[in-house]
């Protein structure tokens, strides 16, 4: 009898529980039992997955049954992948629960909860520059998708509008972004009929959208260009400025205004707070031509999922034709959202987190966040084995003119100081607020002695490694840290770059120094495992987890142990035999790993 090559794990169990169970019914013992696990759902009955059951059953069974399904999660601090916030205070977990049913659609009927987003909208405008001669609008959202589609269907509008006026046609509307958008961009282009001009990054522009490829893609049917403020894959920010200044010059020589939305899903909540800014360079509604900011409250904000904002500098940006006037529920109410019921409770934690924080607690978390992220940074390069592809623990790079997008401490619109009289010098220094224009402190380290960006560790390999331990792949570092609890993705660069894998930790406000400690331990062993294994032993971990793989037969070892065979047969034939690689091998770890790299390098 040959074995099978596929099972149905389900199949099975279900067939051997028929086998067993005599009775024709077990929905009386369901109902009576002593503990969730004395009922029938305990040895007897599947719990019902894909249709609803005849007869209920008791909630404590239920909630136990599920609560034991849902162990098999991954633990959300321990989950390094996302960048969405698993920490809020037992203050903010109140008021969490006690307004969990309201419905932020309800305007007429939560008056106290609607004023709350409001303030939030206010405190963010300011918060990101708004000038004091503008009316800024905007509104929580689901996150931070939701908000780039409505940044983005705004603009699109606003161009359809001022072509109609010229009497052109508005068929054929574009939009830019570099091709390490989130696909909420992308989906924005889809979804909404724009053709989407996605540019290719390299390592050159930090694998972000690069302002000379952005020249090259204008033209009169440009609705917008899309700036991220924190790339997903390596947490650099992209040069507003600079594309701001490269805008500028188009319009002076076609005439044509194109506007600029800023996606700081993550960064609108870090680079505020941080010493390091965005490095000199200005990114919010101090430069004109960006009309619309959106950011993620279930990030950085420290709210838990569910909650985004889009904030447009006035109202005059925010085109008559998307706001609905609705007189629902008693009462009249604007709406220019693309959802209407939403949940309200996470809007009131926002503001909780803003008026307890404030604005040196926001500082507070973030910096230890950037320290926390710099730390690991260093502790991985520090092995030999690995190198960043992040640079926050990197000194800062000499700023270059303004011309080019990145002064270091002057915007395009400060003229130099022989220049300046005091009323240009005092608007400029009203419009700034007691924070943002603090100094970094003298006696520490902060974020203003590295390279701005979000706390986010990209890494791989080293080219070293790389030849040494060809065998050894990063997909295989991601399965095992798993295996530990560890959540860490490995994944291609953009397309263009994407020869390159990369492994990322987001680090957020409640990964701690000890966590790190832990982190780098479990990440060199794992390494150090992979080393100590050859290709044969690590085939079965290749492949992508989660997806059922092809059995390794005896053919496909004797095929490898030839290949082995050969391959050492090269290395001989090269003057370098196997006991010598290995003994060098051998040597080269003892000498990193003396005392445990975790220790001599946190």
């Amino acid at each position: 009898m040959s074995l099978s090559r596929h099972v149905n794990p389900e199949e099975i169990v279900h067939h051997l529980r028929d086998i067993r169970l005599q009775e024709k019914s077990s929905s009386s013992q369901r109902q009576n039992h002593l503990t969730p696990y004395t009922s029938s759902y305990a040895s007897r009955d599947d719990i019902p997955k894909y249709k609803i059951p005849e007869d209920g059953t008791p909630g404590d069974t239920v909630y136990a049954m599920l609560r034991d399904e849902l162990d098999l999660d991954g633990k959300p601090n321990l989950n390094m992948a996302s960048f969405v916030n698993t920490y809020i205070e037992e203050n903010a977990q109140k008021l969490f629960v006690e307004n969990l049913g309201k419905n932020l659609s309800d305007n007429d009927e939560y008056p106290a909860m609607i004023s709350f987003s409001d303030r939030c909208v206010s405190i963010l405008a300011h918060l990101w520059g708004v000038q004091k001669d503008e009316k800024a609008i905007g509104t929580a959202t689901v996150g931070s998708s939701e908000a780039v589609h409505l940044g983005g269907l705004a603009m699109k509008r606003r161009w359809q509008e001022k072509r109609w006026a010229e009497g052109k046609d508005a068929y054929k509307p574009n939009i830019i972004m570099g091709a390490n958008a989130q696909v909420a961009l992308e989906k924005f282009a889809r979804y909404f009929d724009v053709e989407a001009r996605i540019l290719p990054v390299s390592a050159k522009s930090n694998y972000c959208l690069d302002p000379e490829l952005v020249k090259e893609k204008l033209d009169e049917n440009t609705i917008g260009v899309f700036i991220i403020l924190g790339s997903t894959y390596t947490g650099h920010y992209e040069p507003v400025e600079e594309i701001h200044k490269i805008l500028d010059d188009f319009e002076a020589k076609t005439g044509t205004d194109i506007p600029i939305h800023v996606d700081a899903a993550s960064g609108g909540f870090v680079a505020p707070f941080t010493y390091a800014k965005t490095g000199g360079s200005k990114w919010n509604f101090e430069l004109p031509r960006v009309k619309s900011i959106n950011v993620s409250g279930h990030k950085y904000g420290l709210v838990t999922p569910g909650v985004g904002w889009i904030v447009w500098r006035d109202e005059s940006f925010l085109p008559k034709h998307l706001i609905f006037e609705l007189h629902y529920l008693g009462g009249t109410e604007y709406s220019y959202t693309l959802n209407f019921s939403r949940p309200g409770a996470q809007v009131i934690v926002q503001y909780y987190n803003l008026i307890h924080l404030g604005f040196q607690g926001y500082r507070d978390v973030v910096e230890n966040c950037l320290s926390n992220a710099r730390l690991l940074s260093k502790a991985l390069e520090a092995t030999g084995w690995y190198t960043c592809v992040s640079d926050i623990h990197r000194p800062p790079k000499k700023q270059a003119s303004v011309t080019s997008g990145s002064s270091a401490n002057k915007g395009k619109y400060e003229q130099s100081s022989e220049s300046q009289n005091d009323d240009q010098k005092a608007e400029r220094e009203e419009s700034k607020t007691h924070a943002s224009s603090e100094e970094a402190p003298k006696d520490r380290e902060t974020s203003a002695d590295y390279t701005p960006g979000l706390p986010v560790v990209s890494f791989r390999f080293t080219d070293e490694f790389q030849k040494e331990y060809p065998h050894v792949k990063q997909e295989t570092v991601s399965l095992l840290m798993r295996a530990r609890q560890w959540i860490i993705p490995n994944y291609a660069l953009p397309p263009n770059e994407d020869q390159t894998e990369i492994l990322r930790v987001v680090v957020r406000e409640s990964f701690s120094f000890d966590l790190i400690d832990r982190l780098v331990t479990d990440l060199a062993s794992v390494t150090e495992t992979l080393m100590e294994n050859d290709e044969v032993n690590l085939n079965v971990l290749q492949g992508h987890q989660g997806v059922r793989r092809k059995p390794v037969t005896k053919e496909d070892k004797r095929k490898n142990e030839e290949e082995k065979k050969e391959e050492e047969k090269k290395g001989e034939e090269k003057g370098e035999a196997k006991g010598k690689r290995e003994e060098k091998k051998k040597k080269e770890e003892k000498k990193r790993l003396g005392g445990g790299i975790h220790r001599s390098v946190c």
